[in-house]
């Protein structure tokens, strides 16, 4: 057998998963319209991809209506789309899968024509986007607007909607949750110090700046039980115009605290697939985020980015990281954990195809077929 770390089992909180290929969240931006409701072919997809005791994180989806930044992403705020994703959860179900969604809010990523009543997106402070181009609800590239800062009576409000939001994953039937704080969406807008200028209890200190990171954490938690929620962090990203000057002392200092809460696990985003959702990128000499957090972080630790089979068999064998995350070649292998358990060939991906669009480049990737390579 092909790579016996990656293919032996493992205890992700209440679940006994059978191998340690993970489906990474992947935004495809193929939600019904204009409910933002998954729909059958959003189940078939995530289907497809479900193996028996194997883990499936689903794409982000926003915990509001003011939380989207992009068009045609699947929503978890209204009945409609509890609905929807239950169709998702019970075709993963029947195929032996355990599947959890990733809870997002976008903040300052998004543009007025995405926001209800056109009103600016909100985010920690007035800081815009620099020299990054974002699209209208109608596909026009512009320039990013400057958000408007939350008050801070409105954060309870905003935590609030991340604890309904899990509430509604709940009943949507999934088997966890996992916060998004990673890739400069709200979450990481708060703890960055270059986003976030507030003089406030969020903001200033690196405690401050991490607050938000834990009260979100701390909402979903009430609503699932630690075990049952995991967090994603990307301390050397440079997505949506995120970075850190020194990342070591903020996410440090972020682990630490999440530490005692029991979670479920901690997704890291490795730094040499930064920003990997908009252009083929692979950044050279920099650090490790599974390496470098693995000393502080006491629970499963799950890596992405950029991952093949020998690279993520390394990764367990040396106990940098205990499951990998797979996104791009996930897209195009369908059948992935068997592929890389048998050594079959993998199916290229086709990164146009990945964002909007129907079944082309989303249910159209075959499985590998044996008998015809024999």
């Amino acid at each position: 057998m092909n790579y016996p770390s990656l293919f032996s089992p493992l205890k992700v909180g209440p679940y006994q998963l059978k191998h340690r290929v993970v489906l990474a969240p992947l935004t495809r931006m193929r939600a019904a319209k204009p409910s933002l409701a998954p729909r059958p072919l959003n189940a078939e997809y995530y289907a497809q991809r479900a193996t028996p005791g194997g883990l499936l994180i689903a794409e982000a989806s926003p915990v509001t209506a003011t939380g989207f930044g992009s068009p045609g992403v699947p929503g978890i705020y209204t009945e409609q789309q509890v609905a929807g994703w239950r169709e998702v959860v019970d075709a993963v179900h029947a195929k032996g899968g355990v599947i959890f969604l990733q809870l997002w809010h976008v903040g300052r990523v998004s543009h007025s024509s995405f926001q209800p009543g056109g009103v600016l997106p909100v985010a920690p402070s007035a800081v815009p986007i620099a020299d990054l181009k974002t699209g209208t609800a109608d596909g026009k590239a512009v320039a990013y607007e400057t958000p408007r800062a939350l008050e801070t009576a409105e954060i309870p409000g905003v935590i609030d909607a991340y604890r309904q939001a899990a509430k509604n994953a709940l009943k949507a039937g999934f088997d966890g949750v996992e916060v998004h704080g990673a890739n400069g969406y709200l979450i990481e807008q708060f703890m960055q110090s270059h986003t976030n200028r507030r003089t406030d209890q969020y903001g200033g200190s690196i405690p401050n700046r991490v607050r938000f990171l834990l009260e979100v954490t701390k909402a979903v938690v009430e609503v699932w039980g630690a075990n049952r929620v995991g967090v994603r962090l990307s301390p050397y990203g440079v997505a949506n115009g995120s970075g850190e000057p020194d990342p070591m002392p903020l996410y440090s200092y972020a682990v630490e605290q999440l530490n005692p809460l029991g979670l479920a696990y901690l997704h890291f985003i490795e730094p040499r697939s930064s920003g990997a959702g908009r252009a083929e990128v692979n950044h050279q000499n920099v650090p490790s985020a599974m390496v470098l957090f693995r000393p502080i972080w006491k629970g499963v630790l799950i890596s992405a980015g950029g991952f093949t089979g020998d690279a993520a068999e390394a990764a367990i064998r040396d106990g940098h990281a205990d499951a990998i995350a797979f996104g791009r070649i996930f897209i195009s292998n369908p059948d992935l954990p068997r592929r890389l358990q048998r050594g079959f060939p993998l199916t290229p991906y086709n990164r146009a195809t990945f964002y909007g669009g129907d079944v082309a480049g989303y249910t159209d990737y075959p499985e590998h077929n044996e008998l015809a390579q024999a």
